[in-house]
């Protein structure tokens, strides 16, 4: 229980800034969107764009930001060992590409339970439904059980070697500890969008936090 205490703490400490420098970022689009009319045509663009390709628009960004942009800046900074041997980074990438239609699809349930508008009451019924249902008992156990295979470099027979239950739900709860930190305020203003730019500024967050995740993952298993 110490270890785990510490190993919360430690997300604390990691997660924190990040996560203000994101929220502030999206707080930034969030304001370009509603008060600078003249950045109005490239906020359209991207909302025909996510119209028009729908689903295959949310794999393909979310591959790109979730798992392209962090795999190759976590190889050449030295940060990541796996290499692109064995289709490592092809799993990567198809990985978030497959989350990407999933949060999707979690985004357009939402809006149908509790409608698209961006009033406080609506944003937060879908932070409490994202962050303390659809996190807990789906999202952070898969995060969990795909890093653990990860760090086996993607072999089966490591990864049941090495896994037990309790080494999975104390790298769940750090999870989702270092979910909520990010999450809980970068959520909100996702919701405050409409729903074609929901998946877009979504996946600027993830960039960053999958970053976030995989470093402290590495820290994790040493």
């Amino acid at each position: 229980m110490g270890k785990l205490s510490e190993r919360i703490r430690e997300a604390l400490k990691i997660n924190l800034l990040p996560g203000v420098v994101l929220w502030v970022i999206g707080l930034g689009l969030v304001g370009c969107f509603y008060l600078i009319d003249s950045l109005r045509p490239w906020f359209d663009q991207v909302i025909v764009w996510k119209s028009l390709y729908g689903y295959w628009y949310s794999a393909f960004s979310t591959a790109f930001f979730g798992g392209v942009i962090p795999y190759f800046y976590l190889r050449w900074s030295g940060t990541e060992r796996i290499g692109l041997h064995g289709g490592h980074g092809v799993l990567f990438v198809f990985y978030w590409a497959l989350r990407g239609v999933d949060v999707d699809a979690f985004y357009r349930l939402q809006a149908w339970l509790f409608g698209s508008d961006n009033q406080w009451q609506t944003i937060a019924k879908k932070v409490l439904v994202d962050q303390f249902v659809y996190c807990v008992f789906w999202a952070s156990p898969v995060t969990a059980i795909f890093y653990e295979w990860k760090e086996a470099d993607f072999s089966f027979t490591k990864w049941k070697k090495n896994w037990n239950f309790s080494r999975l739900l104390d790298k769940n709860l750090v999870f989702l500890v270092s979910t909520w930190i990010v999450w809980i305020p970068a959520t909100a203003i996702v919701y405050s969008l409409p729903l074609p730019l929901q998946i877009p500024l979504f996946n600027l967050t993830l960039c960053f936090f999958v970053l976030l995740v995989s470093v402290f993952s590495r820290k994790g298993s040493k």
